[in-house]
């Protein structure tokens, strides 16, 4: 019961350290990394720079697992399991349905799953990395399921 509430804790409060690390980290002293995200003609490949940012929770969740290899501690399993599963959901929500960088789901009437490309889209009207808004990836305020953005 511990690890499966370790797993849930982790992936819903993931949510707010990516928050905080898009807001303060990629548009603050690492924008140079994140930049490429958002000026969409310096896309020369299907990589950004900005995809190197998933090494941060990568060695996150690595580290939570070889914690749980050595010590058997079910809390850093959990730790481990939950962000990796925040960052399987960031991959399918961020670039397969937002971004499209496969072209495997292109069409919903999903009102989530709309309000969630609306907020994202807002986001990237900032070209720079000061004024931006909707840095987070889940949850979505209530505006962009009313349109009132």
């Amino acid at each position: 019961m511990v690890l499966f509430i370790t797993i849930l804790v982790t992936a819903v409060l993931m949510e707010a350290v990516a928050w905080a690390m898009h807001k303060y980290i990629m548009h603050g002293f690492f924008w140079n990394l994140h930049e490429d995200h958002h000026v969409t003609d310096k896309h020369d490949s299907f990589f950004e720079l900005n995809d190197s940012f998933f090494v941060f929770f990568a060695i996150i969740s690595i580290s939570a697992f070889v914690l749980w290899t050595i010590f058997k501690w079910d809390i850093a399993l959990g730790v481990g399991i939950g962000v990796l599963i925040y960052g399987i959901v960031y991959f399918v929500i961020h670039d397969l349905f937002i971004h499209q960088r496969i072209k495997i789901w292109r069409n919903t009437k999903n009102p989530y799953l709309l309000a969630i490309r609306r907020a994202h889209k807002i986001h990237h009207k900032h070209l720079g990395k000061e004024d931006g808004e909707c840095f987070g990836m889940l949850w979505v305020p209530m505006k962009y399921y009313r349109g009132e953005y």
